[in-house]
């Protein structure tokens, strides 16, 4: 026996053509993975420019150092320290990236798509 379950049209037609009358854009049907995709490109983006950032001032600091200790000491430690941060940043992404898929395609019984 076949079940014909039909859904109640709750007006989304009515609201898109009156978001769109008034100046808005449609609303698009964009899932929340894509949403936390987007922001994780953003954040990575910042990260690599304020890793950038971060080297050319310790490099500038060095150079100008002219053999105080202190100031090398610094520009090093600084050097040091983006390069833990750029390296778990990274490490993060690519556990997301590949690790994540990975293991809900072998929940779920597909094949791993990278």
């Amino acid at each position: 026996m076949d079940s014909v379950f039909l859904a109640l049209n709750m007006g989304t037609d009515i609201a898109g053509k009156a978001a769109t009358q008034g100046g808005y854009a449609a609303a698009t049907e964009t899932t929340l993975a894509e949403t936390v995709g987007l922001v994780i490109s953003i954040v990575l983006a910042f990260t690599g420019a304020i890793f950038l950032v971060l080297m050319v001032y310790a490099g500038v600091l060095w150079m100008t150092a002219a053999g105080e200790e202190e100031k090398i000491k610094k520009a090093q430690k600084i050097i040091f320290a983006s390069i833990i941060g750029l390296v778990i940043t990274v490490g993060a992404f690519l556990t997301t990236n590949f690790l994540v898929p990975a293991i809900i395609a072998a929940t779920k019984g597909g094949e791993i798509g990278f």
